[in-house]
């Protein structure tokens, strides 16, 4: 982690905790634009609309400045929500969302039942998020539990239907 990011967990974090959202992610990273810009994801059981994330950079905007993370460099502040296809990176994201419906994606193909010679190796699983103990992840399919180690995965994410 970044010495930026390794300030803001230990000053702004708490502050963004207080009004009552938790932070699911941050980033400082040069975007498209190219400006350095600091990213807060932040997520409220509620939702998080524009109003929320005013709230918030509002409330970080001058602890920010006098914490001065980037050592005077600019940089853009961004404040938004984590977005429903977002991977999860952290166990209370597994947590959050145990029960519902997941999509994994491998790195590389797998059979998960290897006694079944009608299905072939897979790299997109879907089903129902069953249980997440750091090195594991256990789902749902067709009625079966499975288990698939995390050091195979690529990503993890709440399955989107529109």
């Amino acid at each position: 982690m970044s010495k930026v990011l390794d300030a803001v967990r230990e000053r702004i974090f708490p502050i963004i905790e207080r009004l009552g959202y938790e932070v699911v992610d941050a980033e400082y990273k040069n975007l498209r634009d190219k400006n350095m810009h600091l990213v807060f994801y932040i997520y409220n059981e509620k939702g998080v609309g524009l109003d929320d994330c005013e709230r918030v950079s509002n409330a970080i905007d001058g602890p920010l400045d006098e914490l001065d993370p980037t050592g005077g460099a600019p940089y853009c502040l961004d404040v938004s929500s984590p977005g429903l296809d977002r991977p999860f990176k952290t166990a209370r994201d597994y947590e959050r969302n145990m029960g519902k419906e997941i999509e994994i994606k491998l790195y590389g193909p797998v059979k998960l039942d290897p006694a079944d010679p009608k299905r072939k190796a897979e790299r997109l699983f879907e089903g129902v998020l069953r249980g997440f103990d750091g090195a594991a992840v256990t789902f749902e399919r067709d009625g079966k539990l499975w288990t698939l180690p995390v050091e195979k995965t690529a990503s993890v994410r709440q399955a989107v239907r529109f």
